[in-house]
């Protein structure tokens, strides 16, 4: 038997039924569904020295799970010292078992270690179903060892959903465990 992430199993199980009676969807194809998740990391300080996006690359393969790449610059910046193609940043795109690996690590294990969590806002959807979660310390994920690194810095993840509307996306992602705030 073919191996099944526990959140997915989960999503078919028990949420597909609860957002059919929730929306009244009248087909299964309908309920929306978490599309793929993107982890991506600006390190702006590259340009003055290159071995800072290898560790960015380093940390998010780490914490994802699979290969991150370098993105680069698409523009010159005089004021910044910046030229076109320069790496300046490093992402990584999950999906199938292993997006919904990342996400149960995310929910069980990474976000409890935030300093004074209460849940994380319920303002960064974008009106059409997608959801961008801004991290300020890569040291909550449990991957991270502290001792190696060199500098403490943020990254976004972005959740791509099936979703038509925010409300749809934010009951989706509710259910798949993301804690947010009650207003």
């Amino acid at each position: 038997m073919a191996y099944v992430a526990r959140l997915k199993q989960e999503y078919k199980d028990k949420i597909v039924p609860a957002l059919t009676e929730e929306f009244g969807y009248k087909n299964v194809m309908q309920v929306p569904k978490l599309t793929k998740i993107v982890i991506s990391k600006g390190v702006g300080a590259a340009v003055a020295d290159k071995k800072l996006i290898d560790h960015a690359v380093e940390e998010l393969t780490k914490i994802s799970g699979q290969k991150a790449i370098h993105t680069m610059s698409k523009k010159d910046v005089a004021s910044f010292k910046l030229r076109k193609g320069m790496p300046i940043g490093a992402k990584v795109t999950l999906r199938g078992e292993q997006m919904y690996e990342f996400l149960d690590r995310l929910v069980t294990s990474a976000l409890p270690r935030v300093r004074d969590f209460n849940g994380i806002k319920a303002t960064g959807f974008d009106g059409r179903g997608n959801y961008n979660l801004g991290i300020v310390e890569q040291i909550i994920f449990p991957e991270i060892d502290i001792d190696k690194v060199n500098k403490i810095s943020g990254m976004d993840i972005t959740f791509v959903t099936s979703a038509e509307t925010d409300k749809e996306a934010k009951s989706l992602l509710t259910e798949l465990g993301l804690p947010f705030k009650k207003n």
